[in-house]
C-alpha cells in the first residue's frame, strides 16, 4: 500500500488530485486553515507539525485530494494517510499509531472500550465524512449491461450460482444473451469495511439466500480474494468471468451491475446512496457526538441505492497532545467543509454530506479537548 503524504519537504500525491481547483473557504474557524485551505492567496497558516491518519483503501482517492489541498495552505504541516484498510487503521488508532482512523464501519463494542484509554479518558468519535456507493463489479465482455436482485447476488457470492446463463440471472435479465461461463467471485482478504457493508446489504436484503452475519472479514471459506480494493479491481480485471465488490470510485472500466431496489434496477449513483444516508438514524445508546448511522439497507424509496457504505473520520474527543488535537480539529474541520466535500465529490465521486450532517460534525469537532 503506498502511504499518502505531504509534508514540508515532499508532496506525494497524485496528479489528479494537484489539479484540483476548487478553494476551501469554510472550514471552522478556529481549524487553523485560515478560511484558505486551497485557496489562491492563501493566508499564512500557523500550524505546523506531524499527524498521521490510517485506515480505509475507498477513502485513498479522497484522502489524495484533501491533503494535497489542505497542505497548499498549510505546508508546515506534515500531514500523510496510510490506506491500509478499514480494520487495520482502527488498530493503528487504538494502539496510537494514528491520530485519526478511516473507517468504512463503525467501531465495535470492545473498540469503543479501547478507545477511552487511547483517548485519555474520553470516547472516540465516528464522524461520517465519506459517502459513496458500492458497486458490484463485473468482467464479461458480452455482457454491456447486467441487472442483479439482491437474492441473485446472494446466490452468486455464497456460490449457490455458478455458471453466467443461471435461470435466475436470466430472470433478472430478460432478453439478454448470457454466456455459459463459469462465475468467479472475489472477496476481499483483509478486514474490510466495505466488506462489512456489502454483508450487512446481503444479510438485510437477501436474508433466505445469504446465511451470514454482517462481517468486515469473508465469511465464506475457500474462496477467492485479494488484499484491498484496488487488489479486488485487479484481480476482477485479470480473469472473464469475474465479479466482485468495491467502492464505485475505483471501479474503472469494468462493467457495474444494476442492483434491484423495490420493483426497479438502479445503477450506483452518489445522489442514490445519499438518500439512503437522509432515511438512516444514528445507532442508539453512543455517546453524544459519534455520528454512526444504521443504513436503512431495505430502502425502496425511488432513486436510492442502499448497496452503499458510509465511511468515517474517527478521531478522540481528547488528545493527551494538545498540538495534535488541533491539528486534528483543522484538518478534519477542512474534510467536513463544503469545500472539502465538493474536492473529494470531484476526485472521488463521493456524495457531499448534508448541511444539517455538517453542523453535527462541527460540534462534535469543536469540543474536542
Amino acid at each position: 500500500m503506498k502511504r499518502i503524504r505531504y509534508g514540508r519537504i515532499t508532496a506525494i500525491v497524485t496528479a489528479g488530485a494537484l489539479a484540483l481547483t476548487a478553494c476551501g473557504n469554510d472550514p471552522a474557524s478556529d481549524s487553523g486553515s485560515n478560511d484558505s485551505a486551497g485557496g489562491d492567496t492563501a493566508a499564512a497558516s500557523d500550524l505546523a507539525g506531524t499527524l498521521a491518519g490510517s485506515g480505509a483503501t475507498s477513502q485513498e482517492s479522497a484522502q489524495n485530494a484533501w491533503i494535497a489541498k489542505f497542505g497548499e495552505a498549510n505546508p508546515d504541516v506534515d500531514l500523510s494517510y496510510d490506506p491500509v484498510g478499514s480494520g487495520g487503521g482502527r488498530k493503528a488508532f487504538l494502539d496510537g499509531g494514528a491520530a485519526f482512523a478511516g473507517s468504512d464501519s463503525a467501531m465495535k463494542d470492545e473498540e469503543r472500550t479501547s478507545a477511552k484509554e487511547r483517548c485519555g479518558g474520553g470516547d472516540a468519535y465516528e464522524l461520517p465524512l465519506y459517502i459513496s456507493p458500492i458497486a458490484v463489479v463485473y468482467n464479461l465482455p458480452s455482457l454491456k449491461d447486467l441487472q442483479l436482485s439482491p437474492s441473485t447476488v446472494a446466490k452468486i457470492f455464497d456460490g449457490k450460482i455458478s455458471k453466467w446463463n443461471d435461470a435466475a440471472i436470466a430472470a433478472d435479465n430478460p432478453g439478454a444473451t448470457l454466456p455459459d461461463t463459469g462465475i468467479t467471485p472475489i472477496n476481499r482478504s483483509d478486514e474490510s469495511g466495505t466488506t462489512q457493508n456489502f454483508t450487512d446489504y446481503l444479510s438485510k436484503t437477501a436474508k433466505a439466500d445469504w446465511p451470514y452475519p454482517a462481517t468486515g472479514n469473508w465469511p465464506k471459506q475457500g474462496t477467492q480474494s485479494a488484499q484491498g480494493t484496488s487488489g479486488v479491481v485487479q484481480a476482477v480485471q485479470g480473469g472473464e468471468g469475474t465479479i466482485a465488490y468495491a467502492d464505485h470510485s475505483q471501479a474503472g472500466t469494468l462493467g457495474v451491475a444494476k442492483i434491484k431496489v423495490g420493483e426497479k434496477f438502479v445503477e450506483p449513483t452518489a445522489e442514490g446512496a445519499a438518500k439512503v444516508v437522509e432515511e438512516s438514524p444514528k445507532v442508539s445508546g453512543l455517546p453524544e457526538h459519534d455520528l454512526a448511522l444504521d443504513l436503512k439497507r431495505d430502502t425502496t424509496t425511488d432513486g436510492s441505492y442502499p448497496l452503499l457504505l458510509v465511511s468515517y473520520i474517527i478521531v478522540c474527543s481528547k488528545y493527551d497532545d494538545a498540538e495534535q488535537g488541533k491539528l486534528v480539529k483543522a484538518y478534519v474541520s477542512y474534510i467536513a467543509s463544503a469545500d472539502g466535500q465538493k474536492v473529494a465529490a470531484d476526485e472521488a465521486g463521493s456524495a457531499p454530506i448534508s448541511d444539517s450532517l455538517r453542523t453535527e460534525v462541527e460540534a462534535a469537532l469543536t469540543s474536542i479537548a
